[in-house]
């Protein structure tokens, strides 16, 4: 098995430098187990950290019950950000340098202190936040045509490409973040809206889940990390000349342009 972790881990690696994607891991290997996946997905990033990269945070995907229903699946997933995945507000980035990219809208949680499950609580997450930030995810399945189940995008690190991370700051006091509202725009035309309980009830919810999720692989969150907790709405494709922004209120916006 450890080899072909491997094999499938320089498959990932070649298709995200080329942006040629690759046919999906469960249409050849049936018997991949979402464990498998995962050890997959930490080859890929222990090898980029070998090359210099370091970990900034985490991201929680698969939060809402209807992508949990394509994948047929009851619990969420996750990924890791690298620092080369974050993206400043405003910033231009190249469509040619993404396979087939999509963007989502997510409340971005900052941590003052490390969370090291088993049985972390949402007040445990509540506890260890620092700020939030408005962010938008990049994902990008490496996978031909998004044609993915649980073990492809987890293997894929939860189909993780950048974070497009906003310029304001805010404390958890100030905001009611089950029904902190985010309003989607693209190309300057509203196509979603959404609020903090699509992610789990809560976005401390899903950080709790991950924090104990992490701990059946001797990971856990670091104080400092960002940790995206899922999208408040659905993802939109985006193509060359695009500009994705988000509007979360008081708590700011961010944007990004494709070109």
């Amino acid at each position: 098995m450890r080899s072909l972790i491997e094999k499938l881990a320089d498959e990932l690696i070649q298709a995200e430098r080329t942006c040629e994607p690759i046919s999906a891991f469960t249409e050849c290997y049936t018997d991949l187990s979402v464990r498998d996946s995962y050890e997959i997905q930490l080859e890929v990033v222990n090898r980029k950290i070998q090359e210099g990269r370091t970990i900034i945070g985490k991201k929680v995907g698969l939060t809402s019950a209807a992508m949990q229903q394509m994948l047929g699946v009851n619990e969420p997933d996750y990924g890791h950000l690298l620092d080369d995945m974050k993206v400043d507000n405003g910033e231009k980035l190249s469509i040619d340098s993404f396979v087939s990219p999509k963007v989502e809208a997510e409340i971005g949680f900052i941590l003052e202190e490390d969370l090291v499950g088993p049985n972390i609580t949402y007040v445990d997450v509540l506890m260890a936040t620092k700020y939030i930030v408005p962010t938008l995810e990049i994902i990008d399945s490496r996978i031909t045509d998004w044609k993915i189940k649980l073990v492809d995008t987890v293997a894929d690190n939860g189909s993780s490409a950048k974070v497009v991370v906003g310029e304001k700051f805010s404390l958890l006091h100030e905001v009611d973040l089950r029904t902190a509202g985010m309003s989607f725009y693209k190309n300057d035309e509203l196509i979603a809206t959404g609020a903090g309980a699509a992610a789990l009830g809560h976005p401390a919810h899903a950080i709790a889940w991950l924090a104990n999720k992490l701990y059946e692989f001797n990971i856990s969150l670091k104080a400092g990390e960002l940790i995206l907790p899922g999208a408040l709405s659905a993802a939109v494709t985006v193509s060359h000349g695009d500009t994705i922004t988000a509007e979360f209120g008081s708590l700011g916006s961010v944007c990004v342009h494709f070109a």
